[in-house]
């Protein structure tokens, strides 16, 4: 994709995810370029209208390269997990309600749900505060390691991914099974996947294609 391109994917994945009601009035999505550079969202922007006129490009220390608004504070979350991951291309951070119920409780993140199961485990970091600096940021990196999520006790998560198809869609998995988890420990001690079905689960789950495929059943609810 050029970036152009690349920018509007970053607006369809904020305002989806806005409107799955993962990203509020905060929360923020990047995308890496080839050249090192990142596409982020400006921090004052309105997600529920987003459009690519509120997409800026940035350096690693936060720099405005190009665009009309400022990074958000929290850039350095996106630039610690870039510095630490190699694979990484795609970053969410958001505030999801359930996922951070969990925190909250101290409560930990079972995979209950297949789509869900991809996750797993899925690492906190033991802070609420704002990962607003690079210290922070590379505790959070350190607490994601190799995975393709973490929580953040009392604040919120973060997903990455290979592309932001890839890193929405893990978004969006990581808060329903949080839901789904939550509502069933209402009734009793929800069912958690084992180590084979937990396997299995990737082997068939895990692919671009229904990736792709959840990615357009979200979009197709903005257009």
């Amino acid at each position: 994709m050029d970036t152009l391109a690349l920018k509007q994917q970053l607006v369809d994945c904020i305002r989806m995810l806005e409107r799955a009601d993962i990203i509020d009035y905060n929360g923020h999505c990047s995308i890496r370029l080839d050249d090192g550079q990142v596409l982020i969202n400006a921090g004052a922007c309105q997600r529920s209208a987003l459009t690519v006129e509120d997409i800026c490009t940035i350096d690693m220390e936060g720099h405005v390269i190009e665009g009309n608004g400022k990074p958000p504070l929290e850039f350095h979350l996106h630039c610690g997990v870039y510095r630490a991951r190699a694979d990484v291309k795609a970053v969410v951070h958001a505030h999801p309600k359930w996922s951070t119920f969990l925190t909250m409780t101290g409560t930990a993140y079972q995979p209950v749900y297949a789509q869900g199961s991809l996750l797993y485990p899925v690492p906190v970091l033991d802070s609420p505060n704002s990962i607003n600096n690079r210290p922070m940021a590379d505790r959070l990196a350190a607490t994601l390691g190799d995975r393709p999520a973490a929580m953040m006790k009392s604040h919120g998560a973060v997903t990455v991914g290979r592309d932001m198809v890839e890193a929405f869609v893990l978004a969006n998995y990581l808060e329903e099974n949080a839901y789904r988890q939550y509502m069933a420990m209402q009734i009793g001690t929800p069912y958690a996947f084992d180590a084979d079905e937990l396997a299995l689960c990737r082997e068939k789950l895990w692919t671009p294609a229904l990736f792709k495929r959840t990615w357009d059943h979200f979009h197709a609810r903005i257009v």
